[in-house]
């Protein structure tokens, strides 16, 4: 999950590698360094914590130099300290190295190259793979570039796990090498100067044409090119990529912090999710990507949506949405259990894996075990050049545009539009008339305007959040639909304040949920008048009755026996039952961002976390 950035050209490359850092920062934020060459000198800063303590170790003390690599760091192996901070030199010092990924039998390989001299200086995965590199280069009697292309070759044969590295020497001056397995890396194309990055985000400030790396594979250079091969040895072919994100995408827009932004886009970005998708001749949704026909889908028989934190409980939501409007038997994985799991599932089932960036380790590897079994596996992805994108068998892009913020917000709404996209088609192809089809249509294209209208509630939400900021543990419950939207509640609370809080079925409470609540623990209802609203109710007055303090969201003209029962009420307009998640949802999301900045917590980096899990 840590970010990495390499540049090579005619500029000076430290500034260019800072500022791409910065927009990296939120992969990860444990500490940051940076090497750079020049005169066959390789200089090296690093510093614990943001990026900004670099930046200013390096005004204090300046390298030079044309050629460099950049990295932010999410700890794995070893503690958050100066001497684990990337960039990692080899046992000759001549090279450097960053990474991006998990190397599993790092433990062995250090013992046998403790064995024959070697002297680590950190406690991480990443220096061994240095050390491996330089000890295949250094056999070698003749020293060329070639050379240490093959030594690189030499030592991903010998790893296990995953990488995304970038390497440079000080016997090459104004040469990088780059390499991928399981952990994303771009290549930017400018004009006599070329980038390296973990994220399209990094570079899209200097070009917009771009190489994504597949797995195994190896990128060669220089400001005058460069040339790809695999680590088996083979030449590899390059397809060059425009980019459609610009720099503006990746600011914050005038908000004080990207979650803010992100929050407040929901209205277009659900829109841009059903733009062009929507068929009122057919009451359907077209569905292009999915490269499958009708009579392909409704010879589906089992679905398994599969992802992980957020996007997991869009699935869940998805699985309510395709039961019901589909009546096909749909569960949903954890897909970092999926691929450990000896699953039954027949030759009619259909898998989707839902994945923001497209890059989660753990959904990508769910999708490629689902796919070695034989079945048929599309993706739900923010990514049109994502792994998950590029190795499925088909699937919908979401048009989200670029979700900073290290809580997910945008992405979950459009993943559940998407998924009632996915709903409408297949139960038009089964069992759901025109007349029903067409009346979804309708309330989907009324969506943006009532997501408006929520985003005008923030104030309210504000209010009430500040209210209950102090509070230690939280309660959030919800039925059917809006049990997902618990679950996602709890979780933004928890992720960018710190907050315990836990998501249950509300029906649950009397199973064992109830013995947390006291008047000091605030219970969060997600209660929209819907089929199960008068259980909700029963719920809620079982809390009242032991004296918790009650938060809830309601519909607008609708909860007047809410409101008497509620110490805190806030109502969404009135929407059909299937698409309340999107609106309670973005309700949760104010409230714990608000939440967040009562008690001064890093909204947009929350400690421990990172936007983009590419380890497992």
């Amino acid at each position: 999950m840590c970010g990495i950035v390499g540049y090579v050209g005619r500029a000076e490359a430290t500034p260019i590698l800072l500022d791409g850092i910065r927009r990296l920062e939120y992969r990860g934020y444990d500490s940051a360094g940076i090497a750079t060459l020049e005169e066959g000198v390789i200089s090296i800063r690093k510093e614990v914590g943001r990026i900004d303590k670099l930046v200013e170790a390096v005004a204090r003390n300046p390298i030079g130099g044309t050629t460099g690599i950049c990295h932010t760091r999410w700890a794995t192996h070893g503690k958050v300290t100066r001497e684990n901070a990337h960039p990692h030199q080899d046992r000759s010092g001549k090279l450097a190295l960053v990474h991006n990924g998990v190397i599993e039998n790092y433990a062995s390989l250090r013992a046998m190259m403790e064995g024959e001299g070697h002297r680590f200086l950190s406690q991480t995965d990443t220096e061994v793979l240095a050390h491996l590199i330089g000890r295949a280069f250094d056999r070698s009697a003749v020293r060329t570039r070639e050379v240490l292309v093959d030594a690189v070759r030499e030592a991903l044969t010998k790893v296990t796990g995953t990488y995304g590295i970038a390497v440079i020497h000080s016997e090459f001056p104004g040469l990088i090498i780059g390499a991928r397995r399981g952990s994303p890396l771009v290549l930017g194309i400018g004009k006599g100067e070329y980038f390296l990055a973990s994220d399209v985000s990094a570079i899209v400030a200097h070009t917009r044409d771009v190489v994504y790396l597949n797995d195994y594979e190896i990128a060669l250079i220089t400001a005058e090119g460069f040339t790809l091969s695999t680590v088996q040895g083979e030449g590899a072919a390059s397809h060059v990529t425009k980019v459609e994100m610009t720099e503006e995408d990746t600011g914050k827009g005038g908000y004080p912090h990207h979650m803010l932004k992100e929050i407040h886009e929901q209205a277009r970005t659900v829109a841009d999710a059903m733009r062009g998708r929507l068929s009122h001749e057919e009451a359907t949704a077209k569905l292009g990507g999915l490269n499958m026909s009708n009579a392909e889908l409704r010879a589906v028989e089992r679905i398994v949506l599969s992802g992980c934190g957020t996007a997991f409980h869009a699935a869940m939501v998805g699985e309510y949405l395709i039961e019901h409007l589909a009546q096909i038997p749909t569960e949903c994985e954890y897909a970092s259990e999926l691929r450990y799991r000896n699953l039954p599932m027949t030759k009619d089932t259909l898998v989707f894996v839902l994945s923001q960036s497209g890059e989660t380790a753990d959904t990508l590897a769910a999708m490629r075990e689902s796919r070695r079994k034989g079945h048929r596996t599309l993706g739900i992805c923010n990514n049109v050049a994502s792994t998950i994108a590029r190795e499925s068998d088909g699937g919908v892009y979401m048009h989200a545009g670029p979700e900073i913020g290290v809580a997910a917000t945008k992405s979950f709404t459009s993943q559940v539009t998407i998924l009632v996209l996915i709903a409408l088609l297949l139960g038009r192809i089964r069992n759901l008339s025109s007349a029903a089809g067409g009346r979804i249509i309708e309330e989907l294209e009324a969506l943006p305007s009532l997501i408006e209208q929520v985003l005008k509630l923030e104030p309210v939400i504000e209010r009430v959040a500040k209210r209950h900021a102090h509070a230690k543990v939280m309660l959030f419950l919800g039925r059917q639909y809006n049990y997902p939207v618990a679950l996602e509640g709890a979780l933004k609370l928890k992720e960018i304040s710190y907050i315990a809080a836990s998501g249950h079925p509300s029906a649950e409470l009397k199973h064992g949920v109830i013995a947390l609540v006291n008047p000091e623990t605030p219970s969060v209802f997600i209660a929209p008048h819907d089929t199960l609203f008068s259980k909700n109710l029963s719920n809620i007055e079982e809390v009242k009755a032991r004296g918790g303090p009650i938060i809830a969201i309601g519909t607008e003209g609708r909860s007047e026996e809410l409101a008497k029962l509620c110490d805190d009420l806030i109502l969404i307009p009135d929407a059909p039952e299937i698409l309340t998640p999107i609106l309670t949802s973005i309700v949760l999301q104010f409230f714990a961002y608000h939440i967040a900045v009562e008690l001064g917590c890093d909204v947009d980096k929350p400690r421990n976390l990172a936007k983009s899990v590419t380890v497992e």
